[in-house]
């Protein structure tokens, strides 16, 4: 289980996660939306220190980590935990589509080169990706790149794997791909928490969908009833504007 209790996050002098108290379940799909700006990227990376917190508590599973308290060891084991896909693919642009995904295992996981080579040879299969082996981003779509992320998460075995708008940066083309791997990851009970502007992925894949407004949760509830009949009127007025744009 993954708990976040009073996570706070202030810029300057402005919060831009102001209170945040959160729990999911191990296996469970959350999908968290909102305006541009709100702070649901930063609020992924507050969950493994790609940003700071101001203030707060974090629980991963047994761990429980202070956010003003926090150590090297702590932050260290909070990352073997979690594992960050970014909407940016944040690939080895020198490395191949096997390296990116076993580098984490050899340099911060200490596995035998030998043996991250053969994890990762296993995630390129999973994800369809077998024969792409030896080739360098460059060679890849924005797809086959994102997938390559998604694999580097995988491989990690982290408790819960942390999506920041994984589709954003991707040709409409593309998308499908990204979308129907997350699926199959969703089906096998991988924990995710996951920031997306794709409400088809949030109808069909979410256990719990998440609206976040000014650093704050305002609403949150299974897709049945939070897209049929949300509850506040930031919540309508959003989901107005943002599904005039999206297929049904």
């Amino acid at each position: 289980m993954i708990k976040l209790k009073g996570l706070r996050k202030k810029f300057k002098d402005q919060y831009v996660l102001n209170g945040i108290d959160l729990d999911i379940e191990q296996g469970e799909i959350v999908v968290i939306i909102g305006p541009s700006g709100t702070g649901k990227s930063t609020l992924l990376r507050c969950v493994n220190f790609l940003e700071q917190p101001t203030e707060g508590e974090i629980t991963v599973g047994d761990l429980t980590v202070d956010f003003c308290k926090a150590s090297k060891k702590d932050i260290l084991e909070l990352r073997r935990r979690t594992a960050f896909v970014f909407q940016n693919y944040a690939l080895f642009a020198n490395k191949s589509a096997l390296d990116n995904i076993a580098e984490r295992l050899i340099v911060v996981d200490r596995w035998p080169k030998q043996k991250a080579h053969d994890k990762a040879r296993e995630i390129l299969k999973r994800i369809g990706m077998e024969e792409k082996a030896e080739s360098y981003p460059a060679a890849l779509s924005g797809g086959q790149q994102q997938r390559v992320g998604i694999g580097r998460a995988m491989a990690t075995g982290a408790e819960v794997i942390l999506f920041d708008e994984p589709t954003s940066s991707l040709d409409p083309e593309w998308v499908d791909e990204v979308l129907a791997l997350m699926k199959q990851l969703a089906r096998e009970r991988q924990t995710m928490l996951v920031v997306t502007h794709e409400m088809s992925f949030a109808r069909d894949v979410a256990d719990r969908v998440i609206f976040i407004d000014g650093g704050r949760i305002v609403e949150q509830g299974p897709p049945s009833e939070f897209f049929s009949n949300p509850q506040d009127p930031r919540t309508r007025d959003f989901l107005k504007k943002i599904l005039a744009d999206q297929p049904a």
